[in-house]
């Protein structure tokens, strides 16, 4: 079987205990990076063997994988934090496996918007997850599309990119659109800051952002 297995985002008491339980059964655990995931398990007495599965070499060892869990093996795939296959590497294996009739579980976990999402005090009865916007093939005709969305919308970015985001959304979507950032989720210094785009940009732009960034956006007007 193929466990899909959400990690923290921040705070390692946000593992659950049948997470724990799975990679610790498990014949072989997926890691987006090994050096990351080593302290994890670590901290939570894991020794189950480690394999690097990530974006540049998933597309190799997908078939031998899919191999070894029909040979007998349970295999646990994790990222670096949050839900695997949600803006990390994850969609190929599962999709290679539900092909071959191999089971698939996926467990309940952390996922860095969804707290981002009910934090940020826009509706959240609706709403489109975009992920990483691309860098810069698509990326204008993308936001205009977002823009004329009425869901509320949710966009991961780096704190390096974000000032230059903001200045984007605040070009596409209109300096008076709200909007919320959410930083450092789940974990010590997480913020959330409220208010138009402009003010957020102008607020990022004289203080330096740095972790990981939630940029979620009020839906437009009906």
């Amino acid at each position: 079987m193929l466990y899909i297995v959400p990690t923290p985002v921040g705070n390692l008491d946000d593992m659950t205990f049948r997470a724990v339980e799975t990679l610790k059964n498990a014949d072989l655990i997926l890691a987006e990076d090994t050096r990351t995931s080593s302290v994890l398990l670590k901290h939570f007495d894991i020794h189950t063997p480690m394999q690097s599965h990530h974006k540049y070499n998933e597309h190799s060892t997908v078939k031998h994988l899919t191999e070894r869990i029909e040979g007998g093996e349970d295999i646990a795939l994790i990222s670096d934090a949050g839900t695997p296959g949600i803006s990390d590497p994850g969609f190929m294996l599962v999709r290679e496996c539900r092909k071959a009739g191999i089971e698939v579980t996926v467990l309940p976990g952390a996922t860095a918007f969804v707290p981002a999402l009910v934090g940020s005090g826009l509706p959240c009865d609706r709403f489109v997850f975009e992920g990483f916007l691309p860098l810069k093939k698509g990326r204008a005709t993308r936001l205009a599309q977002l823009s004329e969305d009425p869901r509320t919308v949710i966009i991961y970015e780096s704190p390096v990119r974000l000032p230059r985001t903001l200045r984007q959304l605040c070009e596409t979507f209109g300096e008076d659109r709200e909007a919320c950032v959410a930083r450092e989720i789940s974990k010590k210094f997480e913020t959330f800051h409220s208010g138009t785009l402009k003010e957020l940009s102008e607020y990022f732009t004289v203080n330096t952002p740095r972790g990981e960034i939630v940029i979620v956006l009020k839906g437009a007007e009906s």
